[in-house]
């Protein structure tokens, strides 16, 4: 197993009985504001996509309110199967090659997405069949970029320092996910195509500051077989520990059941009755409790009974989806947006800190990749399964039962995965072999 260099800067006193901070080692810095300016583009473009889907849908097809939230939920397919396909490659990538380079690329392509969308706003042209494909090709540089970032952060820092490093990440992802939406809701309503070109400098920024990261190896394999086998062994070294499986399968399907983020330009347009900004705004509200709840597990990282409390957060956040489908007032949906946000970061940061401690590191990319398919899974899914119910109960039915279908999944997993209730603390929970 690859062992982590020691960082250039600065040296960890030895006397220190509490480990330093993340943001002490120059290549972490790089790392955060990377992934920190990489996010706020992305859902950026995220929330402008579906808004110009919707309208589009809407307005230049015709469409009624059910026909063109069921464009959304297959915009989330249409995301979905490169996702679903590549994955296995991408992980595989991010252990044979450089993970810089994987990360710098898929930028890049992003990069060129935004261009491309920004030309087409700018003109005029856009169309459902440009939309939808233009999303497909968003979904393939995000494939590729989740498991190579995933698996920097632990090479960068000592281990003692990982459990911040990731809700310090966290944060970075959360606090560009209240930015991002916001700012591109404001900026597109003030010029619609002016978001994509925000979208392509910050992406020209994530691109540079990550090339500043020391060179990120892969780790030495003492045997080289064939890549579709050493594909497959991701799957197959998840689908052996239970303890992996449940905490992965857990995000997996509460999210499928209770997303609603895809019908947001529905509630805005069509229950709240207000413009793109709210779309913006609502969005802003999830990533605000992250980051709230996220700047305090920097500072004090929870510790003990951590499975159980990851249990209880993904309740926590199928009930707040109840409440904000059953709620008609936009302050009040922001509130509960709010709350649901702060359940969802605390049980990412005890589930990111679990999988990425009980992964060995020659390992870490494939298993990453599979921990990032179920997250984009359930995110892509949920937007399918949250826009084909709306077609056939409307968007508040959709997201009341499936905010309560969530939280029968979570008493059923504590049932199915004994070993989620019985994690104490984020030790390894199995005995790590190379």
């Amino acid at each position: 197993m690859a062992t982590i260099p020691p960082p250039a800067e600065p040296a960890t006193p030895a006397a220190s009985a509490k480990p330093p901070s993340p943001l002490s080692f120059v290549d972490y810095r790089y790392f955060w504001l990377a992934r920190f300016t990489a996010v706020m583009a992305t859902m950026a473009m995220v929330v402008v996509i579906g808004v110009q889907l919707y309208d589009t849908a809407r307005t230049d097809y015709g469409m009624s309110v059910h026909e063109a939230s069921f464009q959304l939920g297959l915009l989330g397919l249409f995301q979905f199967v490169p996702l679903a396909v590549l994955t296995p490659v991408a992980g595989w990538a991010a252990d044979r090659f450089e993970r810089r380079s994987v990360a710098i690329f898929s930028n890049l392509v992003d990069l060129c997405i935004a261009a491309t969308l920004g030309w087409f706003t700018w003109t005029d042209g856009l169309t459902l069949p440009l939309l939808f494909g233009l999303a497909a090709l968003h979904g393939v540089a995000r494939v590729f970029s989740g498991p190579a970032m995933s698996a920097i952060a632990p090479n960068i820092v000592p281990p003692t320092v990982l459990p911040r490093a990731i809700a310090m990440s966290s944060i970075a992802w959360q606090s560009a996910s209240v930015i991002g939406p916001a700012a591109g809701g404001l900026i597109f309503a003030a010029h619609s195509a002016s978001v994509y070109v925000f979208a392509v400098l910050l992406l020209a920024i994530s691109a540079f500051t990550i090339s500043r990261v020391r060179p990120v190896l892969p780790p030495p394999s003492e045997v080289r077989r064939h890549p579709l086998r050493e594909m497959a062994d991701g799957l197959q070294f998840t689908w052996r520990e239970r303890f992996l499986l449940g905490t992965i399968t857990l995000d997996l399907f509460a999210v499928i059941l209770s997303g609603a983020t895809a019908l947001f330009p529905v509630f805005a347009r069509d229950i709240f009755h207000t413009g793109p900004d709210a779309v913006g705004f609502m969005r802003a509200a999830v990533a605000l409790g992250s980051v709230a709840v996220g700047v305090g597990l920097a500072i004090h990282p929870i510790e003990r009974n951590v499975g159980v409390k990851m249990l209880w957060a993904v309740a926590a956040f199928g009930a707040g989806t109840v409440a904000f489908g059953l709620s008609t007032n936009l302050l009040l949906s922001l509130a509960l947006l709010v709350v649901m946000g702060a359940a969802d970061m605390f049980s990412v940061f005890v589930r990111s800190t679990l999988i990425q401690l009980n992964t060995p590191d020659h390992m870490r990319g494939r298993v990453s990749a599979v921990s990032g398919l179920a997250i984009s899974a359930s995110n892509e899914l949920g937007e399918m399964r949250a826009g084909s119910m709306a077609a056939v109960m409307g968007p508040v039915g959709a997201v009341v039962v499936g905010g309560a279908a969530a939280i029968g999944v979570t008493a059923l997993w504590a049932w199915l995965f004994p070993e989620l209730r019985r994690a104490r603390t984020f030790e390894p929970q199995f005995k790590q072999t190379d």
